[in-house]
């Protein structure tokens, strides 16, 4: 009796095969004078060679299933083995690596996992025919970069797991995990704003950087920004669009929250959150649309002055040399990329901020929700947020609770305004105030009309 599962899974590996010979032989390596051992049809019966032997082990023959797999394995080492002895040929074992792979895959196939090989082999043939813009992705990404990245890949993955939770000190208001977890928010936001400016370009870098940013931690980007506005007046305007997208991306992410935890406390939230919403996507538009037309009027002179600038480069030569050697910033030292004094220094100030907060819950107590919405507010709205979910379990304490996260909002903002007029620059205070007192304008609109 045919067993048809079984032929399922090796018609399955024999496919998977079957993509990544086709895509060498399209792409090029399996014929030619450097052509390498392989084609469409060596890659079919290879992954049919490891889907026998994932069957071998379901029937319980596992010798035969590592005969098999050697053997499927063996046959590409060989191969290129003998292939790089050819007098011309490129050192190049991306086929022969392949090949290994495909009967693996086809062994997972065999072994019944179909979807897991087939989503496997999709990555493995997209990877083989992007190698070009892999490579240029590569070249784009700078010594200083990569190091950045490596250092940031460390502090999380090896330090974090290794501090404890707490809490410890005054109030037990120390907690070295999740202070460590701020320090790699900074940094992680830095790095993520380099990459931005790379990608998209200086001032809509830092656009998306703020958006993205929002999704995590808004009082952290207009921490951030305010600072970086100062030392860098000239990116005043789209750091300030970064603190009011960020801010402006909060209401949703607590919208979903409330959602996915407590569905009616999110529907009566939405008249509170609705209006500072629709102020936010107001200002950004606005923002963006002022920003196309400085484009537009910049390239305009550009263009009318193009021939005078092209007289100009070449009377002075030296100097658009020297100017081309200058080093860029995507050359910068991974240090400043990251900017890890500067994130420890912003921890230290949220870790004084815990212990003041901790001192008032001590010493004054909380006197009723809403007066609690409001203090917490100041620090942490995910944690406000989650609270107010389970004092909403009533169904009388809902529109309270809805109220108290609503001036958890103006509190939030509040912070966020007084962040962005002390540290700022002069031109970064105008915008991202303006911007921030209109987001303070919905919340008020949308208090007034929910209020209990």
């Amino acid at each position: 009796m045919l067993d048809f599962p079984f032929l399922a899974d090796l018609l399955v590996a024999a496919l998977l095969g079957l993509a990544v010979g086709v895509e060498r032989e399209w792409s090029g390596h399996a014929s030619g004078p450097d052509g390498r051992f392989a084609g469409a049809r060596t890659f079919t019966l290879l992954g049919a060679v490891g889907g026998l032997a994932g069957w071998f082990v379901r029937l319980g023959h596992v010798e035969l299933a590592v005969v098999a797999v050697a053997g499927g394995v063996l046959l590409p080492i060989v191969a290129w083995a003998v292939t790089v002895r050819r007098p011309g040929t490129t050192v190049d074992g991306t086929t022969e690596t392949a090949a290994i792979l495909v009967v693996l895959l086809g062994a997972v196939s065999g072994l019944g996992y179909r979807s897991a090989a087939s989503a496997a082999t999709a990555v493995a043939v997209l990877l083989l025919a992007e190698k070009s813009s892999v490579q240029r992705a590569l070249l784009k990404v700078a010594p200083a970069e990569m190091r950045a990245a490596l250092q940031l890949a460390v502090l999380a993955l090896v330090v974090l797991p290794l501090l404890p939770t707490g809490g410890y000190g005054p109030f037990g208001a120390f907690r070295p995990r999740a202070l460590w977890i701020v320090v790699l928010l900074f940094m992680g936001l830095n790095f993520a704003g380099h990459i931005a400016r790379r990608a998209v370009g200086e001032t809509r870098g830092l656009g998306v950087t703020g958006l993205l940013g929002g999704l995590v931690s808004s009082t952290a980007v207009s921490l951030t920004f305010s600072r970086r506005s100062r030392e860098e007046p000239a990116l005043s305007a789209p750091l300030a669009l970064g603190v009011v997208a960020a801010c402006t991306v909060l209401i949703p992410r607590l919208l979903v929250t409330m959602s996915v935890l407590h569905t009616p406390l999110a529907v009566a939230a939405l008249p509170v959150l609705l209006p500072v919403l629709v102020a936010g996507i107001g200002v950004v538009a606005v923002s963006l649309v002022a920003e196309g037309a400085l484009v537009a009027e910049g390239a305009e002179v550009r263009n009318n002055n193009l021939f005078a600038a092209e007289a100009a480069e070449e009377e002075r030569p030296s100097a658009a040399s020297a100017e081309r050697s200058t080093p860029s910033s995507a050359s910068a030292p991974s240090a400043s990329i990251l900017s890890a004094s500067s994130a420890l220094q912003m921890a230290v100030l949220f870790q004084l901020v815990l212990f003041g907060l901790a001192w008032v819950q001590e010493h004054v107590g909380e006197r009723g929700v809403l007066t609690s919405a409001l203090v917490l507010g100041l620090t942490d709205m995910d944690a406000l947020t989650v609270s107010m979910t389970r004092y909403a379990a009533e169904t009388t304490l809902v529109r309270t609770a809805a109220v108290a996260v609503g001036l958890g909002v103006v509190a939030n903002t509040a912070l966020k305004l007084t962040l962005v007029l002390v540290l700022g620059a002069p031109r970064f205070r105008l915008r991202a105030g303006a911007g921030l007192l209109a987001l303070a304008a919905g919340s008020a609109a949308g208090l007034i009309y929910a209020w209990p």
